[in-house]
């Protein structure tokens, strides 16, 4: 097979891997990281605090404070953008692009699991701030925290190419549309 003909392919199975993880409605990342959220937060809450797991995102504080972790906040959406930009990315070998994912998903569930924790403390404390710093972190600094990550791993593994634009690229270069123009 011509290294051409791989490239074309690598892209394809790439975006097919996309489509896939997205359908239904992202349901692999929150299968995947609603636990791997909740009992990381509930063992922190657990050094501090009397704790109970009432449900399997419910977490009560005492006999009063329940902190429930949603969908929205195990953020399957931000791990699928991760994955977006890392399978939108040409010329990553393999190996390097699942470390790669690998380490932007542990980096954004860590970070993830201090915010709730740190949220929580807030809303345990009936903090003021918790509505305010909740709707910050929602609309700013999560995505701070994404671009971030992808933008640390950009430059750590020395990433040249473009997400999207260089496939792209790549497709146009070897179309019959610019060979028309030479």
């Amino acid at each position: 097979m011509k290294k051409e003909d791989k490239n074309i392919l690598g892209i394809f199975v790439r975006y097919l891997i996309l489509i896939a993880l997205a359908f239904p409605s992202l349901w692999i990342f929150y299968f995947i990281f609603t636990p791997l959220t909740v009992y990381p937060v509930y063992f922190l809450l657990n050094i501090f605090f009397d704790v109970s797991l009432i449900s399997q995102t419910v977490i009560l504080i005492g006999s009063v404070v329940p902190i429930e972790i949603i969908e929205a906040c195990v953020a399957g959406s931000a791990y699928y953008f991760l994955a977006i930009l890392n399978l939108t990315t040409a010329k990553i070998k393999t190996n390097t692009r699942i470390y790669m994912l690998l380490l932007a998903f542990f980096s954004f569930l860590v970070i993830n699991v201090v915010r709730i924790f740190f949220l929580s403390l807030l809303a345990i404390s009936g903090s003021s701030f918790f509505d305010i710093t909740h709707i910050i972190f929602w609309y700013v600094i999560s995505i701070v925290f994404v671009v971030g990550i992808w933008f640390t791993q950009v430059k750590v593994f020395k990433i040249k190419e473009i997400p999207l634009y260089s496939d792209i690229m790549f497709l146009y270069k070897k179309s019959k549309m610019n060979n028309r123009k030479r």
